[in-house]
């Protein structure tokens, strides 16, 4: 019996270290995906680098209490299963809402952002955010750009110039 109670407390540590650690986690009911649909999705979360996986509401209630995220506990109903990312906030959030538009069996809960419990609406506005590479791509955008429209002002000066000159 002590060997059962010891399992069941590894798995609430371990839901409550990617609670802790990760930089986002969302809660989703997967009632009514068939086989290759979960594969589907399972492939898409491993290949951004999301865990995925299905824990008992009970002990996911447990780990929320000792995280202090209890407010999650109210989105514990039914087969809930949690994706969590410890390098990119968006992804988890991203690729399930995407596979929810796809798929009306896949429902989003809720979730965590950067340690705090998050509504349904926070977690549809953060996957319409770019990913961080797309963010990134974006910053350099912004800080190239002053250095182009140098270069376009100094070429159309020197061919005004050799205009004027010729």
């Amino acid at each position: 019996m002590s060997n059962i109670i010891e399992q069941k407390q590894q798995v609430v540590t371990e839901i409550a270290e990617k609670l802790r650690n990760s930089k986002s986690a969302v809660l989703v009911d997967y009632r009514g995906l068939d086989v290759s649909e979960v594969t589907e999705l399972r492939a898409q979360l491993r290949e951004a680098g999301v865990d995925f996986k299905v824990y008992k509401n009970t002990m996911t209630r447990r780990a929320t209490a000792e995280t202090e995220l209890t407010d999650l506990d109210e989105v514990l109903t039914g087969p809930t299963a949690l994706a969590t990312s410890e390098d990119d906030a968006v992804s988890p959030a991203k690729i399930l809402n995407n596979f929810a538009k796809d798929h009306d069996s896949l429902e989003l809960k809720g979730g965590v952002i950067e340690g705090k419990v998050a509504t349904l609406e926070q977690i549809k506005e953060l996957a319409t955010l770019p990913n961080y590479e797309g963010l990134v791509s974006m910053f350099l955008s912004v800080l190239q750009a002053p250095v182009r429209n140098f270069a376009y002002a100094t070429k159309a000066i020197a061919e005004q110039k050799e205009e004027e000159s010729a």
